[in-house]
């Protein structure tokens, strides 16, 4: 492998859960020894973050319609650098990196969704995808089953948060020192199913367990003043705390004692991977990830997805649960965690990867 061992490509502006993936898995291809180089455009969320983290990266504009800068000045840094690996991650960057089929570098499209192939993906030389669900999709819609890989995610080690800093938590939230805490995370957009979550809590009693339930809801985007005047109109004013977006959750995590993914649509779910680092009970829709990653009953509890009345009823069955049964269905989560999304374990596969990737270029090449 040349010395500049990959280049990572992402143009997003957000900074959701896959951009979050990107920056521990640059971080911790970096911290093997492999040269994991970003490049990301200059001012985003996902830039400051590699900045903060001292890891090394440049910009490209990455720009949605047309730009004719990223792929020239992307094949002039291949054809300088001759990284063995070009990792690309969702559709723009993807689009925007085109490389031969023939020379050093391979060109690998990873995806954490169910984005369309045609016109953005199929150029590509080999292509990840996050679960299995994920890789049957690639393979029906066209590309060769033997050049895609399942490889999954991993998430941020827990923190440990001080027992003061939690107790100071609750006042800058107007929770009572007593409420009992249910906590989602995500943007405020359609898929994530908020809507469908205050609808649901309004359904539930204001105790549980002889304690005030209250509802943490971490996050921001474009259905912000929508999901407030949801909330206001269902009479939950009170009940329903807005932190805002939060890029380090900790907190947050270690205060509430359920987590809740009422997503529409989730691949995966790293926000139940991290519910896990903290062993805290979850309750998801029955979406692909989640059905991939959560055991009914045992390291969860699943409801249909859009169903308001069914996600009440599967928080309503879980606050029935014993504090031991909440112990050991929190616990059986992080045990799925350790054993198959284990950071170690991810950073390797994907090493493993880059390495037979390039020696099969090297033996086509030679």
């Amino acid at each position: 492998m040349s010395t500049l061992e990959s280049f990572h490509i992402i143009g997003s502006r957000q900074f959701g859960g896959a951009d979050q993936f990107y920056v521990r898995l640059v971080q911790g291809l970096n911290e093997t020894g492999h040269h994991a180089l970003g490049i990301t455009r200059a001012g985003s969320p996902i830039a400051q973050a590699l900045t903060e983290q001292q890891l090394p990266q440049r910009h490209l504009p990455l720009a949605n319609k047309w730009d004719f800068i990223t792929p020239r000045r992307l094949q002039r840094w291949v054809r300088s650098e001759q990284p063995a690996i070009v990792q690309t991650y969702m559709g723009r960057a993807t689009r925007l990196t085109r490389l031969p089929a023939s020379g050093p570098t391979v060109h690998i499209a990873r995806l954490g969704g169910y984005y369309k192939i045609r016109g953005y993906y199929e150029h590509a030389h080999a292509w990840i995808g996050n679960t299995k669900g994920l890789c049957d999709y690639l393979v029906r819609e066209g590309l060769p089953a033997s050049r895609i890989f399942q490889i999954g995610n991993f998430v941020a080690d827990p923190a440990v948060i001080p027992e003061t800093e939690l107790a100071a938590l609750r006042p800058q939230l107007d929770l009572p020192e007593d409420a009992l805490v249910l906590m989602t995370l995500g943007r405020f957009i359609d898929i994530k199913g908020f809507d469908d979550l205050l609808k649901a809590f309004a359904k539930l009693p204001q105790e549980a367990r002889g304690r005030p339930l209250h509802l943490v809801i971490v996050g921001d985007g474009p259905l912000k003043d929508s999901l407030h005047a949801l909330c206001q109109q269902l009479g939950l004013d009170g009940r329903v705390h807005w932190p805002g977006w939060q890029n380090q959750p900790a907190p947050y995590f270690a205060l509430a004692e359920v987590f809740l993914c009422p997503s529409r649509r989730e691949t995966l779910g790293n926000v139940i991977l991290e519910a896990w680092s903290y062993k805290k009970p979850v309750v998801s829709t029955r979406s692909a990830g989640a059905l991939e990653l959560i055991e009914d009953g045992v390291t969860g509890i699943l409801y249909p997805i859009q169903d308001p009345a069914a996600l009440a009823g599967a928080i309503q069955e879980l606050l029935t649960l014993s504090d031991l049964d909440w112990q050991a269905m929190g616990a059986a989560g992080e045990q799925v965690l350790a054993k198959q999304h284990r950071r170690a374990a991810v950073i390797d596969a994907y090493l493993s990867l880059y390495r037979e990737l390039a020696a099969q270029r090297e033996r086509i090449s030679a």
